[in-house]
């Protein structure tokens, strides 16, 4: 019987010592000062990964939506140059050639010389 009461002593006993080791371990995870410094290191370094490519003003993603933003705009730029470019050789063109200036007024605008008779024909398609 005294066996019995020793061994119900043991085991209440090292059920006590593992419920107490299970919270010290709980009260260690959850109470930050008692935290490894390369734990907190760890979520330091989290931290600031996460506010520097989302968060910030100058995160990365800010930085990549700018760039592709700039790549855009430049390949809008050249275009509008190549286009002002044709534009004044066209321009040149019109100021050095009268017979293409006279093309051009009697084509697209219907413009005709005092005592000519302009005759429209139609095309049937």
């Amino acid at each position: 019987m005294a066996l019995l009461g020793t061994l119900v002593k043991v085991q209440y006993f090292e059920t006590q010592c593992i419920n107490y080791a299970k919270q010290a371990m709980a009260f260690r995870l959850l109470n930050p000062i008692r935290w490894n410094k390369s734990f907190l290191f760890l979520i330091l370094a989290g931290f600031m990964l996460v506010w520097f490519s989302v968060l910030d003003t100058h995160s990365i993603k800010t930085r990549w939506e700018l760039n592709n933003q700039k790549k855009i705009l430049e390949l809008r730029t050249q275009q509008l140059n190549e286009s002002s470019e044709q534009l004044k050789k066209d321009i040149k063109k019109l100021e050095n050639d009268p017979e293409l200036l006279e093309r051009i007024a009697r084509e697209e605008y219907g413009m005709h010389k005092p005592g000519e008779t302009v005759y429209k024909v139609k095309r049937e398609k």
